[in-house]
Formats: C-alpha cells, sequence, structure tokens
C-alpha cells in the first residue's frame, strides 16, 4: 500500500522511503532483534509517526 499511496500523489519518495525504514525498525521489534537498533531510533521512530498521523489523518 505504501507504494501505491506514492504512486497516487498522496505522498511524495521520500516520505514513502522513511514508512519502508519504520517498517524495518518494528519489524527487527517484533522479531527481537533488539541489538539492531537502540533508544534514539525508537523515540524518532514514534515522533515520526505521531507527525505523519496528524498530516495525513
Amino acid at each position: 500500500m505504501n507504494i501505491e499511496l506514492c504512486k497516487a500523489g498522496i505522498y511524495n519518495g521520500l516520505i514513502q522511503k522513511s514508512i519502508t525504514a519504520w517498517l524495518d525498525l518494528r519489524n527487527k521489534a517484533a522479531h527481537g532483534k533488539h541489538r539492531e537498533y537502540d533508544l534514539s531510533q525508537v523515540q524518532n521512530l514514534l515522533q515520526s509517526v505521531r507527525d505523519f498521523a496528524s498530516k495525513y489523518l
């Protein structure tokens, strides 16, 4: 869906890449790969998702 929303012009390629990165971090957390990210990345993810939601919802 991320690619389709970008193609439809809902958001640009930079946002699309950010969402892909968020998904990667989320997957690492869900699969117990806690050494592959740190607290600051999680904090950045949370703020980025909040910003995204306030802009696009």
